[in-house]
């Protein structure tokens, strides 16, 4: 084939993605000077990336299948829009060879591999056949082309349990399922192939050996169209849950560098077996002693900006210059390692409640400057919605330094500075994670989240007088602000009340616990805070807010800074001893909270239900499958809350519900 159609200079580059990933390729695209055009679908009518972006499409309805993987339908925004290269991203269609094919069908230059590569090393089974040919060592497995459960029963057994099963196509642990014993085989590879096929639209399975204590070693490599292969060192990412990755970091401390020289050079051998052209990543697992191939990913990956920042090289540059038909600027000895990156990806999703996502309006998004080593790719601001039809994936918070040490205490800075409101995210977590003093040590493997959840989770810090001073100055503070803009506001006077008194009371709540009682006497430039079991009022002044709801606050003599977000009557609070939830109870007796029973079997979220699991009538144990929802691409089973007989199923397979909606009744046993 004429390489010319292949690879050839472009101006105008549409990237067929969403979110973060969009907005990091458009900020490269721009400062090569190219134009940039976005797709988008009714969900993201107002998303970052389309604002981002010199032009936008918009693609069809929300549901990724009649929008972002619709190929048809993205071939014809490039074409509307004068658009004559395509950037697939990752996730979507980034490893679809159909859609590489079709962009260069319709005479667009696609930024990857050819469809070729990534049939030959997109497929997991497919890549298999070649690293076996190539002498790469592989994990025993199962990866033929044969799929009926039976085929997939057999070859489970004779690999021994336990297993991993997962799809051949796609990422990002959908489609995964460890499986311990033969019993639980089946369910398992129908739930899998279930949200494989919703996730990449290609349900075929592989099964191989479940390494125990698994470390995950990956490398990045990158082609030019003249025959130039490099590696660009490795990246770990053991830190995951349910084969998700949460904290990736390069180079990997598990490696020396005679290790790491053996891992990368396999890494080239493995993407040399097709001549391969593009960034890319290979996947290896490591059981302490040796290291095997898993797979290949044809595309730039989530976690690429920990290699960016090691290198000094911009991976999505590189990326439009290979397919602008350049050489690679660089020869292998010319990539240097310097210091540490690590990285942690920012998701819609609540760890307390088995990380389930979480979809609103962002009402606060606030973040640290870029600068001393921070890095924030982000795919949303202040206003915008998370919608259910999408991955969770906000941001991601990437630190470097000289040291691991240094950097993990860089990262934990970032994430400490992090905050968004209106909905739930895992910041919490992730700074509960990389300051565990485990993953300090290294001493990981890949089940490492599982097994220490409980206390990553479980970081409801105690409101203490700090936090009650603070959540009083952050109203008075408040409602001074907003008086400022009404002539006739009586709040204007400092200190006024309704009946004259200079004395006020607050009660605050956290969570469902009891009521703490604040007493507030005013004073000229300060006040006086009395809290409960302290015979002294303490001493507070404020310095005015700054940006981001910033302030200074000053308790007996001792400043600290405070960050206040209020939203009606709940208070989120940021001090030196942790993140705070409050709610101000309503003096004059307004609470109308709706208390929601656990017991009730409602949708979580928005979702489509994809599987019931028992039937009317039936008799469950406490935390019995009842029924499954897919929510953000990811399947969550809704189990029993207790003991009790099925009594009604309130919906079918297919339908779309709501969030809220009762999906199932359920009958208490009799003690």
């Amino acid at each position: 084939m004429d390489r010319s159609k292949l690879y050839r200079r472009f101006r105008t580059l549409l990237i067929a993605n969403r979110g973060e990933i969009a907005c990091r390729v458009i900020r490269s695209a721009r400062a090569m000077g190219l134009r940039t055009v976005a797709v988008y679908s009714e969900a993201d009518g107002d998303a970052m990336h389309v604002a981002d972006a010199d032009e936008a499409v918009l693609l069809g309805p929300s549901r990724a299948r009649d929008s972002y993987l619709n190929i048809q339908r993205v071939i014809e925004a490039a074409k509307q829009t004068g658009a004559e290269a395509v950037h697939p991203g990752y996730g979507f269609l980034s490893e679809n060879a159909e859609f590489a094919q079709a962009c260069l069908d319709a005479g667009l230059v696609f930024v990857g591999p050819t469809a070729a590569m990534m049939t030959a090393m997109g497929s997991k089974s497919g890549s298999k056949f070649l690293m076996e040919q190539a002498g790469v060592p592989l994990v025993p497995g199962y990866h033929g082309e044969a799929q009926d459960e039976t085929i997939l029963a057999q070859a489970a057994d004779k690999i021994g349990f336990p297993v991993l099963v997962k799809a051949s196509a796609g990422g990002g642990g959908r489609g995964m399922r460890v499986v311990n014993s033969a019993a639980e085989l089946s369910a398992a590879i129908v739930s899998a192939k279930r949200e494989a096929k919703a996730a990449f639209g290609d349900d075929r399975m592989l099964i191989e050996k479940f390494v125990q204590n698994p470390r995950h070693i990956e490398v990045q490599i990158i082609g030019d169209s003249h025959g130039n292969l490099l590696s660009l060192f490795e990246r770990e990412c053991t830190l995951q849950r349910r084969h998700q990755k949460v904290i990736e970091e390069a180079p990997s401390p598990t490696l020396n560098a005679t290790q790491r020289e053996s891992v990368c050079a396999a890494a080239r051998k493995a993407a040399g077996a097709v001549n391969y052209v593009g960034a890319g990543t290979i996947e290896f697992v490591s059981d302490g002693k040796e290291v095997f191939f898993i797979e290949m990913n044809t595309r730039l990956q989530v976690e690429h900006p920990v290699t960016e920042l090691i290198t000094g090289i911009d991976l999505v540059e590189w990326q439009l210059r290979v397919a602008f038909g350049e050489k690679l600027p660089l020869k292998q000895d010319e990539i240097k390692l310097n210091g540490h990156a690590i990285e942690a990806r920012v998701y819609a999703e609540n760890p307390q409640k088995n990380f389930m996502p979480s979809v609103g309006r962002i009402k606060t998004w606030r973040t640290p400057d870029a600068v001393d080593g921070l890095r924030i790719d982000a795919g949303y601001r202040s206003g915008d919605a998370v919608s259910p039809y999408y991955d969770a994936m906000l941001a991601k918070v990437i630190a470097w330094a000289p040291t691991r040490q240094a950097a993990i205490d860089r990262l934990n800075r970032g994430l400490e500075e992090t905050d968004v409101r209106g909905i739930v995210t895992n910041i919490p977590f992730l700074s509960a994670l990389v300051t565990h003093p485990q993953v300090r040590a290294n001493t990981i493997d890949t089940g490492f989240i599982e097994r220490e959840l409980k206390g990553l989770t479980d970081r409801t810090g105690v409101v203490g007088e700090l936090e009650l001073c603070a959540a009083v100055a952050a109203i008075i503070g408040e409602e001074q602000r907003a008086a400022r803009h009404e002539a006739h506001s009586p709040w204007r006077t400092y200190g006024w009340q309704p009946v004259g008194l200079r004395t006020r009371v607050f009660q605050f709540r956290q969570g469902q616990g009891t009521e703490q009682k604040v007493s507030l006497q005013y004073g000229d430039g300060q006040f006086a805070v009395s809290v409960a079991n302290r015979e002294a009022p303490f001493l507070v002044s404020v310095a005015p807010y700054a940006a981001g709801g910033l302030f200074d606050l000053t308790i007996d003599g001792m400043k600290s800074q405070v960050t206040a977000v209020i939203e009606g009557h709940e208070l989120y609070l940021r001090t030196r001893n942790g993140r705070f939830d409050l709610h101000w109870v309503d003096p004059f007796g307004g609470e109308t909270e709706e208390q929601v029973g656990e017991d009730k079997i409602v949708a979580p979220l928005p979702g489509t239900v994809v599987a019931l699991l028992a039937e009317e009538g039936a008799v469950l144990e406490k935390g019995a499958a009842i029924l499954t929802l897919e929510v953000m691409k990811m399947e969550q089973t809704l189990r029993a809350p207790y003991a009790g007989v099925l009594k009604k199923i309130k919906c079918k397979v297919g339908d779309i519900v709501g969030e809220g909606v009762e999906l199932a009744e359920i009958e208490p046993a009799v003690a």
